[in-house]
């Protein structure tokens, strides 16, 4: 266990310079920058070690896995997002886990939100998912319906617009994925005067591409196997 904290804490300790050294570069306050977690099929002891160096945000990719592990962390102060593709069956448990689903990317969904939030009372803060590569094979929204869908989402009184979210392409240069994280900049900026105070949250970047990702205006960047080594 004791090599398995040494090695995490080098990670993060990793991490946090490179976080320094973008916002340097960018010109931004990186206290302003918060590091998600991403745990999917990582353990809990592991998740703990996380926590213990400061980082509160986790995100699950599947709703029962994910309800295992929140239940065991129950005691500590923590904020979950779910940043996978949520299946409507699976929407009433997920809003009673979840503090924020970062993949809210078609209509169908925010029906089923809006159903069980009021059942539930809630008011659910959710991410706009924008496929930003246009790629078949990924979820999202596509930027050039992304008003449009916004404009609908809106209608519901039960979920609150927080932000945007996306994976772009992987690459194994970085540099090509600037020019994704440079257009999703622009759709944020172009939506903030119409939407309300709330919306601020740019959530993109991974363990590949996350240094580029802040220099190009994300708040929130997601990291899983930097950070906590190879899944489990």
């Amino acid at each position: 266990m004791e090599d398995i904290k040494k090695f995490i804490k080098e990670n993060f300790y990793r991490i946090k310079e490179n976080i320094e050294k973008a916002c340097q570069k960018a010109g931004i306050d990186s206290g302003k920058i918060k590091i998600l977690g991403a745990s999917k099929k990582q353990s809990v002891e592991k998740i703990k070690i996380v926590y213990e160096l400061g980082i509160k945000l986790f995100g699950e990719n599947y709703v029962q896995e994910a309800e295992k592990k929140i239940k065991e962390l129950k005691d500590f102060s923590i904020e979950w997002h779910f940043i996978g593709r949520l299946q409507t069956n699976k929407v009433k448990k997920a809003l009673k886990l979840f503090s924020l689903i970062e993949t809210l990317d078609r209509i169908e969904l925010a029906k089923t939100i809006q159903k069980y939030a009021k059942k539930l009372d809630l008011v659910v803060p959710v991410f706009i998912e924008v496929n930003i590569g246009e790629e078949l094979t990924k979820a999202g929204i596509l930027p050039d319906k992304l008003e449009e869908f916004i404009q609908e989402v809106k209608n519901f009184d039960r979920i609150k617009i927080k932000g945007l979210m996306c994976l772009p392409p992987y690459k194994e240069n970085p540099e090509e994925a600037r020019p994704y994280f440079i257009k999703m900049r622009n759709l944020f900026e172009k939506l903030k005067p119409y939407m309300n105070e709330d919306f601020t949250e740019l959530s993109m970047g991974t363990t590949n591409d996350y240094v580029v990702a802040i220099e190009e205006g994300a708040t929130i960047i997601r990291i899983g196997e930097a950070l906590f080594g190879k899944r489990e």
